[in-house]
């Protein structure tokens, strides 16, 4: 399959609509019932950013994860995150060889385009911080060695938020890494009866072929980077972050990454729905995906039952809306 060459936008645009289309028809038909969280995986592979799935046991976190990685012809590595799991697990070692009488670099699990963490709060924080340096610079340093890791590259982790017991959970500087977190839900009725008769009889994993391959996921990454987001937009994007940091249901705002995770989002978002520049619109659907993993709640908001997603809201009703110039 022939890359993204990077020329004309419209021609970029139409040729991302009609690869992700392909990815998105070979996913749903093993994530059933749940398109929202099919397009925020597309979404943050094209931002080129990291997906951060919560939600109870049975729903389909893995699988999510396992089907977008079927799609794309590529490498990829599924690390089963437990107490025992070393960082060098993750990000590899420097082993002596007896032959060449000199060390040699084994790289760890990391080293693929698309990373299924699985239960990621149930590694000890040590091997939890050895994901941040390829999460962020998309490079691994080991013994004073720096390793670039391949394009695209993202890390799609699963947790579970009600078996905390022998659990650590992710600190702020950990989640900040995530460009969104998404919860799975439990499916319609209609969903969850077709996927007794697709399901049942084995995997439908399986018969999934890949639709696209690592090197035009890449290069329509760079496409996404192209998109036209104007000056009104960006100054949305800063007065929503700012607004999180002044909120009293806060005691900690958005960070500066935040900022540019939202637009980046924003940015492949609008290239889903075939526009070449960013509306408001965009930025609006992701705000809560984008943000509400990264802001901690203040003691005034637990007392009122307010969760994340309320306060967020709230901070959406309150910052204008710019016009809609391109």
């Amino acid at each position: 399959m022939e890359p993204a060459v990077i020329g004309d936008v419209d021609t970029d645009l139409d040729h991302l609509h009609a690869v992700v289309g392909d990815v998105h028809r070979a996913m749903t038909t093993v994530v059933q019932g749940k398109d929202e969280a099919v397009r925020t995986a597309l979404t943050v592979l094209l931002a080129g950013g990291h997906l951060l799935i919560e939600d109870v046991p049975g729903v389909g976190k893995t699988l999510l994860a396992k089907t977008l990685a079927h799609t794309i012809d590529s490498t990829v590595r599924r690390i089963q995150f437990t107490p025992d799991l070393l960082p060098s697990d993750i990000t590899g070692v420097s082993v002596f060889n007896q032959d060449t009488h000199a060390f040699e670099f084994r790289p760890g699990a990391i080293f693929a385009n698309v990373v299924v963490g699985d239960e990621i709060n149930r590694a000890s924080p040590k091997t939890q911080s050895a994901l941040l340096e390829s999460m962020e610079e998309h490079q691994v340093t080991v013994d004073g060695r720096t390793y670039p890791l391949p394009a695209p590259f993202i890390v799609m982790a699963t947790q579970n938020p009600l078996e905390m017991e022998g659990t650590y959970p992710l600190p702020e500087a950990q989640r900040d890494r995530f460009m969104a977190r998404i919860s799975m839900g439990y499916p319609s009725p209609a969903a969850e009866l077709a996927m007794l008769d697709t399901h049942g009889a084995g995997s439908p994993l399986e018969g999934l072929a890949p639709v696209t391959d690592a090197a035009t996921v890449a290069g329509l990454v760079r496409v996404v980077e192209r998109l036209h987001a104007s000056p009104a937009v960006r100054q949305y994007v800063v007065d929503l972050v700012s607004a999180t940091r002044a909120s009293r249901y806060l005691r900690l705002g958005a960070s500066p990454r935040a900022g540019l995770q939202l637009l980046r989002a924003a940015r492949a978002r609008a290239a889903l729905q075939g526009r070449d520049h960013v509306l408001p619109d965009d930025v609006q659907e992701l705000l809560v995906p984008v943000l509400a993993h990264r802001v901690l709640l203040a003691s005034e908001a637990e007392l009122s039952g307010m969760g994340a997603q309320d306060v967020l809201g709230a901070v959406l009703a309150d910052v204008p809306v710019p016009s809609r110039p391109r």
